[in-house]
């Protein structure tokens, strides 16, 4: 523990602190040398109309209101702007609340890096190696301390793991280039396969646009093309209901079919969280919601397991559900109507002409035909067999490509939306997306899913926890010591992505993560800690966030 003893050394020589002719006063830092250079006289470099003696300097008083004539004492150690105001015997300002301008005593550190040591640390009996290795700061030898000079061994070692720090630093780098590179591709492929997209609707949208042209003219060609009888016997009209309504039924059993799975997967589900709740809660735990919830599910459980269940067959559903044909279900063709009329042997001289004449007859009476019913001249009774072949074939051919234009269509304003969509800077976190990391932390293990979610899992067993969904980038400040082994978010700018709307907690809010980025190699969780009930924070490492050297020894913060 530091003591402070700012005040100490006023009875010790005043020759271990004076300036004298041929050389600087101690602790002065270079920044401050042309105010301490050789003269008789020294003026206050924060009050210049105050000037005292050369021989004053260091000499254990503090005479300056802002302590500039003690670079090297702890006698202005005490000045404080936060100070309350209290006589200080010797000095000029005559109180302790003002702001001392000198940020320290300087260390000059050789074979190291200089540092300033806050004043209170002069002569106070501690060697403060981690800012002053040169032991300089103790010069007075207070209670028998004598500080060695260590500069040559701290900084071979500090260059050491400087050197590391780069290294890993270009490294990832490096690394994040590549991402950066990948993540461009990423995008460029995306711009391609919109524009190709484009194309191709345009082009299908113009063939789309064709074939209804050539389903409408066909309609048209083949609207009552042989006159008919009044329509299908009873039988057939009868046997058309029946294969309708059985088809409704059949699309119904199947969307009910497929509702049944899924609430039975939630009762699972549901059942499995709750008998978990129940072997793991903590019966002294007086909490009567928690232990009714358990009678509860007690009883739910006892209940269900002395119900008879029958079981239902998937098999005889599967088969019911199957398309009625010839090998399932019941074959309608049997039942459709195909006799021969009247009026069809009527119309079949047209099978004894000459080819060219039959089609020429037979086209003009088609014409015919369609004009006397367009004017209102003949009933529209149409024919109750249903539509041609070669309408069916040419509606089939227009619905099938109008379909397809309305799929791609969608794949387009999905491809459009994911361009526009915001992955960071240098679109990096492109690269990254749906990739996922872990680590384990007491009982769990936590997983972060690049722009998608964050979870936990008990290692016990059981079901993953929703921490968040993706919502959004953000930036906040970190203050933080920095780790030794790097794996830390130190101080500066973070990027911190936004997890929100998580699985509700028991009694409390969804939950949420706050997902702090570093600079790193790799991608790497490296803790996970609650900050409040249901909010989470975890502490990334990644190279998505690191930046470039700017010069040679010199690296600027993260993003």
């Amino acid at each position: 523990m530091r003591q402070s003893q700012a005040l100490v050394l006023l009875g010790i020589i005043a020759r271990n602190g004076i300036v004298t002719a041929g050389s600087l006063p101690r602790g002065v830092g270079p920044e401050f040398v042309k105010f301490y250079e050789l003269k008789d006289t020294f003026t206050c470099i924060g009050h210049p109309s105050i000037t005292i003696p050369a021989s004053r300097v260091n000499d254990n008083s503090c005479d300056c209101p802002d302590g500039t004539d003690e670079p090297g004492t702890a006698a202005c150690a005490l000045l404080d702007h936060l100070s309350p105001e209290q006589p200080l015997p010797g000095s000029l300002s005559g109180t302790t609340n003002t702001t001392n301008a000198l940020p320290g005593f300087w260390c000059a550190n050789e074979g190291h890096i200089g540092a300033y040591v806050p004043f209170m640390y002069v002569n106070d009996g501690v060697c403060d190696y981690d800012l002053c290795c040169d032991g300089s700061e103790e010069y007075g030898n207070v209670g028998g301390v004598k500080c060695e000079n260590k500069c040559a061994e701290i900084g071979k070692e500090w260059r050491r793991v400087e050197k590391e720090r780069k290294d890993n630093l270009e490294r990832a780098n490096k690394r994040r280039r590549t991402m950066v590179k990948e993540s461009k591709e990423f995008r460029r492929r995306i711009e391609a396969r919109i524009t190709s997209l484009t194309e191709e609707i345009r082009e299908l949208e113009a063939k789309r646009d064709e074939l209804k042209v050539k389903l409408d003219e066909v309609e048209r060609q083949e609207r009552f093309k042989v006159v008919k009888n009044e329509g299908p016997g009873k039988l057939g009209v009868l046997a058309g209901l029946a294969k309708t309504r059985v088809n409704e039924l059949r699309d119904t059993l199947s969307k009910v079919m497929g509702e049944r799975n899924q609430l039975m997967a939630k009762v699972q589900e549901l059942e499995g969280i709750l008998t978990e709740f129940k072997e793991e809660y903590n019966p002294n735990f007086n909490d009567e919601g928690v232990k009714k919830a358990v009678r509860a599910w007690e009883d739910y459980a006892a209940k269900k397991a002395g119900e008879a269940q029958e079981q239902l067959n998937e098999v005889d559903v599967q088969e019911v559900m199957k398309e009625d044909g010839e090998d399932s279900g019941i074959n309608w063709k049997e039942f459709e109507e195909d006799e021969v009329t009247d009026t069809d042997i009527l119309y079949s001289f047209e099978a004894y002409l000459p080819g060219p004449l039959r089609e020429f007859l037979h086209s003009k009476i088609n014409l015919l035909r369609i004009w006397l019913i367009e004017n209102g001249i003949l009933a529209d009774a149409g024919s109750g067999q249903g539509e041609s072949r070669l309408v069916k074939a040419a509606r089939e051919a227009h619905d099938s490509v109008a379909n397809e234009v309305n799929s791609k269509r969608r794949t387009l304003e999905e491809q459009q939306r994911d361009l526009e969509k915001d992955y960071g800077k240098d679109d990096i976190f492109r690269y990254l997306k749906g990739k996922c990391i872990t680590t384990e932390a007491g009982e769990y293990e936590y997983e972060l899913c690049w722009l998608d979610k964050t979870s936990q899992k008990s290692k016990k067993g059981g079901g993953k926890t929703n921490m968040g969904n993706f919502e959004r980038f953000d930036f906040d400040e970190a203050d933080e010591e920095e780790r030794h082994d790097g794996k830390g978010l130190g101080r500066g700018k973070r990027v911190v992505l936004r997890y929100e709307n998580g699985q509700g907690c028991w009694n409390g809010p969804n939950r949420k993560t706050d997902v702090w980025l570093a600079c790193a190699e790799t991608e790497e969780l490296w803790r996970v800690s609650e900050l409040e009930k249901c909010v989470y924070k975890m502490e990334v490492g990644t190279p998505a966030v690191c930046e470039e050297v700017v010069e040679p020894g010199h690296v600027k913060d993260e993003l």
